[in-house]
């Protein structure tokens, strides 16, 4: 039986990224909330409101980035990795659920008769200018990790989403300052919140995948099978599993039927470092069986039990060459 753990390639220190976000973002939901309060524009207070839960996103984020450098013990074996998971999921909630909010509330300034001409049509576009600043700047600090990671990456989204509403703001502001239509606010809060709404969906669906152990978007499983069936000497690949550990952990284990016997190491070594390279696959564990003993508790589609041919000889040509 083979237990390898591959290293993991998570992202870079963001702790100074994370602290600096969140200094400024704090900084300027006081001011955003201020002057939004003074000029009765809704545009600025969700913008502020939205900025507040992103302060809340990244102490989230920052706290599952925390949580991964906390041993293991008897009773947490893979560690706290999993926080990870829960601060994305976390995020991609919390955004959706700030967004509903402020369509809500643009829906109940449209259907009201309070509204009014935006006189102070310059203070607004100053105020959500300097949003824009903040919101970019901020979102750059994360940019590097937001590919590899999906805790980063919702922290990232959080401050690009920011960017993008604060923009819309800056937009409504000269258009009614300039044109006089008191139903820009609202109508810009509205479509700001369903532009962000479509990009935030795919991070809840994600992060929430993950959750149930499902296999990371990024590996094909059938790939994965099929891979190990091309291996000299199994003749069936039985009861395989992948999920991740956390935004950045992939583990895999399963039971390769050998009927000549245990492998040696080496060939359990390199088929390690194959799941590492082409599927990164962090953390693999392999039982050797000259027959299964044990029923599968999950498994592929039945039509994709057995590899076919073509995609087999593949890896197994990858195999036999890629040193």
């Amino acid at each position: 039986m083979s237990d390898a753990h591959g290293h993991s390639h998570a992202p870079a220190n963001f702790n100074r990224a994370f602290a600096v976000g969140i200094v400024l973002n704090l900084l300027f939901v006081a001011i955003e909330s201020f002057y939004g309060w003074r000029v009765n524009s809704l545009a600025l207070l969700a913008d502020a409101g939205h900025n507040l839960s992103d302060v809340a996103g990244l102490v989230l984020a920052w706290g599952g980035v925390l949580a991964i450098k906390l041993r293991p013990n008897a009773r947490h074996t893979y560690g706290w990795k999993r926080a990870t998971i829960l601060a994305a999921f976390a995020n991609a909630l919390l955004l959706l659920v700030a967004m509903g909010g402020l369509a809500w509330e643009a829906i109940g300034r449209l259907l009201s008769s309070e509204l009014t001409v935006q006189e102070q049509g310059i203070t607004i576009m100053v105020v959500a200018g300097v949003g824009i600043v903040i919101n970019t700047a901020t979102a750059l600090l994360f940019m590097r990790g937001s590919e590899g990671d999906l805790n980063i990456r919702g922290a990232f989204m959080h401050m690009a989403a920011d960017a993008l509403v604060s923009a819309g703001v800056v937009v409504a502001g000269a258009l009614s300052l300039w044109m006089g239509w008191n139903w820009l606010d609202p109508v810009a809060s509205l479509l700001i919140a369903a532009v962000i709404l479509v990009g935030t969906w795919g991070l809840f669906r994600q992060s929430l995948h993950m959750l149930f152990d499902g296999v990371p978007d990024s590996v094909d499983p059938v790939a994965v099978r099929d891979y190990l069936a091309a291996v000299p000497g199994v003749s069936r690949v039985h009861d395989l599993h992948i999920w991740a550990m956390g935004t950045s952990d992939i583990a895999m284990t399963t039971v390769l039927v050998m009927p000549q016997g245990q492998a040696e190491d080496a060939l359990l070594e390199d088929i390690t470092e194959h799941m590492h390279e082409l599927f990164e696959i962090t953390h693999v564990t392999i039982q050797v069986v000259k027959r299964p003993f044990t029923k599968p508790c999950g498994d592929l589609p039945p039509e994709q039990h057995d590899s076919t041919p073509a995609t087999a000889e593949k890896h197994a040509h990858e195999h036999d060459h890629s040193h």
